[in-house]
């Protein structure tokens, strides 16, 4: 309470919301239990994704607006393009995650099912959580946005399956990043 100067209701409220989110367990009189980001976690999480937006990516390349896809890849292009000419990442950051919500957020929509997309923000705080321990760098940040890059052209050509294979391999590598293999 007197961290954020707020009144002791609107934490609680705040702390339920957030351990139904699964970021942690309360136990009552004895603390906080917080979301232990492990291996388990990673594998688990990312194996989640990749069955949702697999679908989800056949159903972007398929349905999508021409134009959203279109913009969605210019505005990759213009930040990959500066970060090749060595623009920082605390100049980027903010962009970055922009595009990445962006991004899978576009994706998961084209199913049009509030289900899945709660569920895909729900694993987005938990990619939140296993990213605490993970250094963005430019190298990191342009691969990533290649492996979009590749998941949106597949898209624009209207090809499910080259979508489905491309974000296939996005998360293959996004969680070898994660790991430390890359």
């Amino acid at each position: 309470m007197q961290l954020f100067n707020l009144p002791v209701q609107p934490l609680r409220d705040a702390l339920r919301v957030l351990e139904t989110e699964g970021i942690f367990k309360i136990h009552a009189r004895s603390g906080i239990e917080f979301l232990k980001a492990d291996l388990e976690l990673a594998r688990s999480t990312y194996q989640f994704r990749s069955i949702i937006e697999r679908s989800a990516a056949r159903t972007y390349a398929e349905t999508a607006e021409t134009g959203e896809i279109v913009q969605l890849i210019a505005d990759h292009r213009a930040l990959l393009e500066r970060l090749q000419d060595g623009a920082s990442v605390e100049s980027t950051a903010e962009e970055m995650e922009s595009l990445e919500q962006r991004f899978h957020g576009s994706i998961i929509a084209s199913l049009r099912n509030p289900m899945i997309e709660t569920t895909a923000r729900r694993l987005k705080n938990y990619v939140a959580v296993i990213r605490l321990d993970l250094t963005a760098t430019p190298p990191r940040m342009i691969r990533n946005i290649r492996e979009h890059l590749d998941v949106l052209e597949a898209c624009l050509a209207r090809d499910p399956a080259a979508a489905e294979a491309a974000l296939t391999r996005h998360f293959q590598a996004a969680l070898q990043r994660i790991l430390g293999m890359v």
